[in-house]
């Protein structure tokens, strides 16, 4: 991407799968949250939020484009990590990254 300028910034948008609950969802989404993401390598920050469409995205700062490649691979496996794709339509699943310019 050339000269870096801040973090890196990774926007996943998604909806639900049918029948996932909203309280499954963010049980699933906290644990993600609280044991892997924290725990990645060069992590700022993480948050999720939904439309009134049932759109959801969760925003994850990351220091550098090298930690946030990293990231999916170091947490493959992990059990919290499954049971959040469980809730996730994989087909509406949209990653898109954006190099913070500040």
């Amino acid at each position: 991407m050339g000269q870096t300028f801040g973090v890196m910034i990774e926007v996943q948008t998604f909806r639900l799968a049918a029948g996932t609950d909203l309280d499954s969802f963010l049980a699933a989404d906290r644990r993600v949250q609280e044991e892997v993401v924290n725990n990645e390598r060069g992590f700022v920050r993480r948050t999720t939020a939904r439309d009134g469409d049932g759109e959801w995205v969760v925003t994850v700062l990351w220091d550098s484009e090298a930690d946030a490649d990293a990231a999916p691979t170091r947490g493959a496996g992990h059990p919290a990590t499954a049971a959040f794709a469980r809730c996730i339509d994989s087909s509406s699943l949209r990653i898109h990254r954006y190099e913070s310019l500040d």
